[in-house]
C-alpha cells in the first residue's frame, strides 16, 4: 500500500519552482501530502484537483494552494496534456518585520482551516496580481541560482501570498483574531505520519492521545484546532485516500482493499467512501476512467 507522505528537504531546499509538463513527465500525481506549502498555476489543459476531501477544476488562469499536511492528488479532466507552474517552498521561512503582527506563517496557518480563505482561486480573481511573472521569476532565480537568489525569490512569494491574503479578507477572513499555533505541533506531525503508515490497522485515537502524553480530551481539542477536523476525520481521510489510489492504480477487489486500508469490511468501506466522495468506488473508478465533464467554473464535493 503506497505511503502518502512526501520527504522534501526543506533544510537545505526551502524553495521549489518548476513547470510541470505532464507529456514529459509522470501523470497523475497521486493523492499525497507533505509539510510545505505548494502552489499550482495553470497554464495550458483542464485538470481535476481532489484536496482533503474536495474537488476544483483548473483552468488556465487559476490557482490552487495546498498547505501543509493536506491530501491532494492531480487527474486531468481532458485527453490532452497539462502544463502548470508549481511553487513549493517552507511557510516558517517567510519572514516578515518584528513589528508586523501577526507573522505571514502565522497567517497562513490559520488560514488552512479558516472557511473564508478559499484555497482555490479563479483567473477572474487573480487579474490585479503578476501571478504568472512570480511563477516564472521563481523558477529562472532556481535554475540559475546567481547571487542572493534566495532574496528575489523568498520577496517574490511574499509578495504573491499577501495579494492573496488580501482577496480572502475581502471574503471574510479575519487575520486580526488568529488563534497561535499549539505547542505540541511535533507531536502532532509526529502522529498523522504514524496515521499514514499505519492506516491498515485498528487505530484508536484514545491510544494517539497516550503517544503524544495527553490526555482524551485535551489531544482531540488541539488536533482539532490544528488541523480543521477531529483526528476521526483525519484518519478517515487517508484511508479514503489510500482506498481511491488502489481503485485507480490497483486492480485488487474491494474485499482486499477494505482490508489493507483499515475497514473491518467492504461494505464499511463502500458507506465512507459515499460519505468523503458523493459516490460509490465503481462510480469513482468509472468517472476517472472516462475523464471529468466541466459542468461549471467550480466543480466541489466536499465530505
Amino acid at each position: 500500500m503506497q505511503y502518502l507522505f512526501e520527504y522534501h528537504d526543506t533544510l537545505d531546499s526551502p524553495y521549489e519552482a518548476f513547470l510541470y509538463d505532464t507529456s514529459q513527465m509522470a501523470f497523475p500525481i497521486r493523492s499525497h501530502w507533505h509539510y510545505f506549502m505548494e502552489l499550482i498555476y495553470m497554464k495550458e489543459g483542464t485538470a481535476l484537483i481532489e484536496c482533503d476531501g474536495c474537488n476544483y477544476i483548473l483552468e488556465p488562469g487559476d490557482l490552487i494552494i495546498f498547505h501543509p499536511e493536506a491530501v491532494h492528488g492531480i487527474y486531468a479532466v481532458t485527453n490532452g496534456p497539462l502544463k502548470y507552474e508549481v511553487l513549493k517552498f517552507d511557510t516558517n521561512r517567510l519572514y516578515t518585520e518584528k513589528s508586523y503582527a501577526p507573522s505571514l506563517p502565522m497567517i497562513l496557518r490559520s488560514a488552512s482551516k479558516d472557511e473564508h480563505a478559499n484555497v482555490f482561486f479563479q483567473e477572474s480573481q487573480l487579474r490585479h496580481l503578476p501571478v504568472a511573472s512570480v511563477f516564472e521569476r521563481c523558477r529562472e532565480e532556481l535554475e540559475k541560482r546567481d547571487y542572493g537568489y534566495g532574496i528575489i525569490v523568498h520577496d517574490r512569494i511574499c509578495d504573491l501570498m499577501v495579494g492573496l491574503i488580501r482577496i480572502w479578507r475581502e471574503n471574510g477572513f479575519d487575520t486580526d483574531k488568529l488563534a497561535g499555533q499549539p505547542r505540541e505541533i511535533n507531536s502532532f506531525r509526529d502522529i498523522t505520519t504514524y496515521i499514514d503508515a499505519h492506516a491498515g490497522e485498528p487505530i484508536r485515537v484514545e491510544e494517539l492521545a497516550d503517544r503524544c502524553n495527553m490526555s482524551y480530551s485535551y489531544f482531540a481539542k488541539n488536533f482539532k484546532q490544528y488541523y480543521g477536523r477531529s483526528c476521526k476525520e483525519y484518519i478517515e481521510l487517508i484511508r479514503i485516500s489510500k482506498v481511491a489510489d488502489m481503485l485507480l492504480f490497483t486492480d485488487f477487489d474491494l474485499s482486499y482493499i477494505s482490508q489493507e486500508t483499515g475497514f473491518s469490511d467492504s461494505s464499511h468501506l463502500i458507506k465512507t467512501f459515499r460519505k468523503w466522495k458523493g459516490m460509490t468506488p465503481k462510480q469513482y473508478k468509472q468517472q476517472h476512467e472516462k475523464g471529468y465533464q466541466r459542468k461549471s467554473p467550480l466543480s466541489v464535493t466536499t465530505s
